[in-house]
């Protein structure tokens, strides 16, 4: 079953469960393969995505107390919104934290998805264009530090590198901490500019 299709059956028994107080169990499994400053490695599979905030909440990632746990379940939370906008944009705020969304954060968004939906799930393992990019299961993400990503670590900020498998650079996911919490924050993301459309958009094919 395509990604999107396994979403929206989600979002469905989600909404059906919600009058029952249920939460999915989604059976994470994170793995953390760091190899050094500017060459760690983060490694996070998921089972299945979340579809709204309550699920993403009873994950243990949502604690947020590491960088990439923020930047993995943001691009869970890009792979919602052309299935369910509200819900996408309230595990963003979730993942914002102090800062929260910004009308301009909203517009961006709304923008970068009105004529595609394929570029968040390109940063999962298997996605490219010519399986339209369909991830393989279970869900992975790499993220690795480049010599720089702790340029500004001692003012609180990281930032975090994922490749797409339609794009030829890798794209960057940028991160705060919060020092009373130990939590960690989306600041910026850079991971919704255009790649290689999927074989099934693309006339030239």
């Amino acid at each position: 079953m395509a990604l999107f299709d396994k979403l929206k059956k989600q979002v469905k028994q989600a909404a059906n469960a919600a009058g029952n107080d249920v939460v999915q169990n989604l059976g994470n499994v994170v793995k953390n393969a760091a190899a050094g400053l500017g060459n760690a490695t983060y490694e996070i599979t998921f089972n299945e995505l979340p579809v709204n905030l309550m699920q993403m909440q009873a994950m243990p990632e949502s604690a947020l107390k590491e960088p990439h746990h923020a930047a993995a379940l943001t691009i869970a939370a890009l792979c919602v919104y052309p299935v369910d906008k509200e819900a996408s944009l309230q595990m963003l705020e979730y993942l914002q934290g102090p800062r929260g969304l910004t009308p301009y954060d909203r517009q961006f968004l709304a923008d970068r998805f009105m004529d595609k939906d394929y570029v968040p799930r390109s940063y999962f393992e298997g996605a490219t264009p010519d399986n339209n990019y369909e991830p393989a299961i279970p869900y992975t993400l790499t993220f690795f530090e480049n010599p720089y990503s702790r340029d500004n670590y001692d003012e609180g900020y990281i930032t975090l590198h994922i490749r797409s498998g339609g794009g030829d650079n890798p794209r960057q996911v940028k991160l705060r901490t919060k020092p009373s919490t130990g939590q960690w924050f989306l600041w910026e993301q850079f991971l919704l500019s255009d790649i290689r459309k999927p074989v099934a958009a693309d006339p030239w094919a």
